[in-house]
């Protein structure tokens, strides 16, 4: 065995054992040591840099480490093994993407109001709040040798006199605290239940004195974040707002990488342990404790998430959806609780999952079709979610069509040399002087916080800059030159953003050529599926007449510059609404009222699903489409140089 030394950039340290010739990478992993790696670990993406600072590594050179990195000590983890004693340093570019877990501060009216208005849209579509969980006081006679009624039956009897309700369901957790819970109380209790036409279920058993919150869980499990709310049932009120890095993430950053990661012996374990152990556990904990609310009075949760993550949230064999015939297990399920699965609430809690649509479109889209309210109106409107996936759909009261494209990590910082999530350190806007060709940006974190990396939308804006003023071409090839554009020994260009003495990291901050074309494919996903699902319907762009962009990405999302490259339509501005995280939003309503939940399932099951894959000529769209904006001008008219 050989001692491996993982150091941070902080000064800490973890230490761990390997066997010889193991994966440095896995070894990480194991360890619970943060090391980006969105390709799993293939030695495609080049993200997993470390440094050998002492000891030796069996590690062969790759073209994403240069001659003078590699005397410097610089590996790659993924191509990496442990061969005796070694001390590794995880820069902080490496450990960009693990998202802090954070709370939100609720006092401020921005985090809440895209949940009201969701709530008073809903309403406004005839939808009522109401949901079927309550508490009742219940007040029985304590029993005597005349009355040698079980506690059980004694409890039944007085809640179906309460309800003239004839079945009433007590589950083993209740049951093994109702004779304590009685006795102490002089059987004088309350009780949270939800009731149907049909039966009564009885989460908990309560003393009169205990000021319960029948409290509900939102989750949005979204490939590289998860973000939740605890919310009051009885009113809708948000109690506690929180997000974090999906801890599934260092397995891969899109779903196949980590559905091939799942079939590996004890895979599936691993991935269900990352969301719920590692992620939605710590969560609910750090909410409760921000709430005062107990983890056991949370008495029902709904989770929005795509296809994959359903699975592997419910621990089911996902591999069937990336080989075709691409069939899930399932689309929609009501046979989940949270003793299933392990979370960390009352343990007969149920869960909601928001319908899938298909393979590739999940409950996250359905939860966030449903607060579009795009199914309510009557003119046409696009509704768009950006992350690792791009999903769309099309549509309005009459119709709507859904599809989505395989936009990959681009959009979340994925495929790009510098590319990062949006947390501390990314640089999430900027512009360019087209005179000087020097950048003004701004970056995620406290003022003074340097630049480590490029996020989503300052991805966007950057390349829309350097397009503009004419430092890149169409093809996203460097036709400028200056002191931040510089050529390597093949001569591929890049920008400096940030020169190394300016920056948070050990090396400059720069978009390469590489990068440039990396993002062009991304964004030619989304637009050609655009085109694609409209041409399906005989309609161009010019009938759309509202563009709702959801996503984590949207917050930043400076919309003329992503018409600017090319990959939303050329259509006035103010067209476009960003909307938020739409996911969360629609399995907030869901979870606040039983109309909404029925709704979400009609909305799935009345929407068409058109799989890309089989049109003929989408693939002719997407090449057309990888250019800046696209081969054909006439689709942009209003893209102009600075």
């Amino acid at each position: 065995m050989s001692q491996v030394i993982f150091k941070f950039e902080d000064g800490s340290e973890v230490k761990s054992f390997a066997t010889e010739g193991e994966n440095l990478l896995e070894v990480a992993r194991k360890s619970n040591v943060a090391i980006d790696a969105p390709c799993s670990g293939n030695a495609s993406c080049g993200k997993c840099k470390v440094r050998l600072v002492g000891g030796t590594l069996d590690s062969k050179k790759t073209r994403h480490i240069t001659d003078e990195e590699y005397e410097q000590g610089w590996r790659l983890a993924c191509v990496s093994t442990v061969d005796g004693d070694v001390e590794i340093m995880v820069p902080d570019i490496a450990s960009a993407y693990k998202s802090r877990m954070k709370v939100a501060d609720l006092s401020s009216k921005e985090e809440i109001k895209i949940f009201e208005k969701a709530k008073s849209d809903v309403e406004m579509a005839g939808i009522a709040l109401s949901n079927s969980l309550d508490v009742v006081e219940v007040i029985m006679d304590p029993p005597t040798l005349d009355d040698t009624m079980p506690d059980n039956e004694r409890l039944t009897r007085a809640l179906r006199k309460y309800l003239n309700i004839k079945r009433v369901r007590i589950p083993y957790s209740v049951l093994h605290k109702l004779p304590d819970v009685l006795r102490e109380n002089d059987f004088k209790v309350k009780c949270v239940i939800r009731t149907t036409p049909d039966d009564m279920f009885v989460y908990d058993i309560l003393g009169m004195d205990v000021d319960v919150i029948i409290g509900g869980l939102v989750i949005d499990i979204g490939t590289t974040t998860v973000s939740a709310l605890i919310i009051n049932m009885e009113n809708g009120e948000i109690l506690a707002k929180g997000s974090a890095g999906n801890g599934q993430i260092r397995y891969g950053a899109d779903v196949i990488n980590r559905i091939i990661e799942s079939e590996k012996p004890g895979g599936r374990k691993r991935l269900q342990d990352a969301v719920i152990k590692e992620t939605i556990n710590p969560m609910i904990q750090e909410m409760c404790k921000s709430c005062g609310i107990r983890p056991q009075w949370i008495y029902r949760m709904c989770i929005a998430s795509n296809t994959t993550m359903n699975h592997l949230f419910a621990g089911i064999n996902a591999d069937p959806l990336r080989m075709e015939p691409y069939i899930p297990a399932f689309f929609k399920t009501n046979s989940l609780f949270a003793s299933d699965v392990g979370v960390a609430i009352n343990p007969d809690a149920h869960i909601i999952l928001a319908p899938n649509i298909g393979s590739y479109v999940g409950g996250d889209i359905t939860a966030g079709t449903l607060v579009s309210m795009i199914w309510n109106k009557p003119e046409f409107s696009l509704f768009i979610d950006l992350g690792t996936n791009g999903e769309l759909v099309f549509g309005n009261s009459d119709f709507m069509m859904s599809c989505a494209c395989s936009a990959g990590p681009a959009f979340e910082g994925g495929d790009i040399s510098c590319g990062m999530r949006a947390t501390d350190g990314a640089i999430e806007a900027c512009t360019i002087d087209k005179e000087t060709m020097e950048p003004t940006y701004s970056v995620i974190g406290e003022e003074g916080t340097k630049p480590i990396g490029l996020c989503g939308s300052g991805i966007i804006d950057v390349i829309s800059e350097l397009f503009a003023c004419g430092i890149i071409g169409p093809k996203g090839k460097f036709v400028r030159e200056g002191k931040r554009i510089r050529h390597d020994k093949y001569g591929t260009g890049s920008y400096v953003l940030a020169f190394e003495e300016e920056a948070g990291s050990v090396k400059d901050v720069e978009i390469t050529e590489v990068d440039i074309d990396n993002f062009i494919r991304a964004k030619g996903a989304i637009f050609s599926a655009i085109r694609t699902m409209l041409a399906s319907l005989d309609f161009d762009v010019s009938m759309i007449e509202n563009v709702y962009v959801a996503g984590g990405i949207g917050s930043g999302i400076n919309m003329r510059n992503a018409i600017n490259i090319g990959m939303f339509p050329d259509i006035p501005v103010e067209m476009f609404h960003y909307i938020g995280n739409s996911s969360l939003c629609g399995a907030y309503a869901m979870l606040i009222s039983t109309e909404a939940e029925k709704k979400t399932y009609e909305l799935a099951q009345n929407m068409t699903y058109l799989e890309l894959s089989t049109v003929p000529t989408y693939m002719d769209e997407f090449v057309a489409c990888c250019f800046l904006p696209h081969t054909d001008s006439t689709l942009f008219p209003s893209v102009q140089p600075k």
